[in-house]
């Protein structure tokens, strides 16, 4: 899809990641706005240039994307710089001198440009960067500043265990437990393209989400924030029919 065309500005070269990071999630305005704590409208400002992104959004669109979020918020953050003046060259007679950049604009433009090929190298590869140009993602969130984000944004789900598991008509619902973000969600498998809502449970705290028939990739609610998955409870509603499961006792620890 082809994006409007802004002026070219500091943040320009962050502005052309996060769009070839949109286009290579294949996922639409609104599916972003379903994987991520900020809606359609706010994306499209994102990535038409009239409103920066905050921090967050850049990590989660990049974790989206299969891309190192370090790559791009190196990114984010040179386009935060202010621009750096450059004296006018002296006038004299005879042989023009040469024009000097401040070694840190140079430092500054050399990483742009380096964090930028290598956020195009590793999409075109398909996966993250190679080693030694970013570190290992980490969850950017932990208990209470988790609640109601995404566990792929977040990088919850990398070590997400599932406590308890029902199947309905077509589908599974998985209850889903992070030890490190201390968070729970529920996911659904459907084995065919249906809408589906998927929400999760603790006591009076209640998320969820939905998802069109053609979204192929969407299947988890937003996390609640627990400090274990005792008591939680994980349902989807698929084609009018509505499976739920929980985990009301922990399982015994083997002997």
């Amino acid at each position: 899809m082809p994006h409007p065309q802004g002026s070219a500005t500091q943040g320009e070269p962050l502005l052309a990641t996060l769009r070839e990071l949109k286009d290579r999630t294949g996922l639409s305005l609104a599916a972003l706005a379903a994987r991520t704590p900020y809606s359609k409208s706010a994306w499209h400002r994102y990535l038409t240039g009239t409103k920066r992104p905050p921090r967050p959004a850049v990590e989660a669109l990049s974790r989206l994307a299969g891309a190192d979020p370090v790559a791009v918020l190196a990114l984010w953050a040179a386009a935060e710089s202010p621009p750096a003046p450059l004296p006018p060259p002296p006038r004299e007679k005879g042989r023009p001198r040469p024009r000097w950049l401040p070694l840190w604009v140079l430092a500054l433009l050399g990483t742009a440009a380096a964090v930028a090929a290598a956020v195009t190298v590793a999409g075109r590869q398909g996966a993250p960067a190679p080693a030694g140009q970013g570190l290992v993602a980490v969850p950017h969130c932990h208990a209470r500043s988790c609640q109601g984000e995404l566990p792929d944004a977040s990088v919850c789900a990398r070590d997400a265990q599932t406590r308890s598991t029902v199947t309905g008509a077509g589908y599974d619902v998985r209850l889903r437990w992070s030890p490190t973000c201390g968070t729970a969600w529920s996911e659904v498998r459907v084995r065919s393209a249906q809408a589906r809502e998927v929400s999760v449970r603790a006591g009076q705290d209640v998320l969820s989400a939905r998802y069109p028939a053609d979204d192929a990739t969407g299947i988890a609610s937003p996390m609640l924030a627990v400090p274990s998955a005792l008591g939680v409870e994980a349902c989807a509603a698929v084609g009018g029919r509505v499976a739920c499961t929980g985990l009301d006792v922990e399982p015994a620890a083997p002997e």
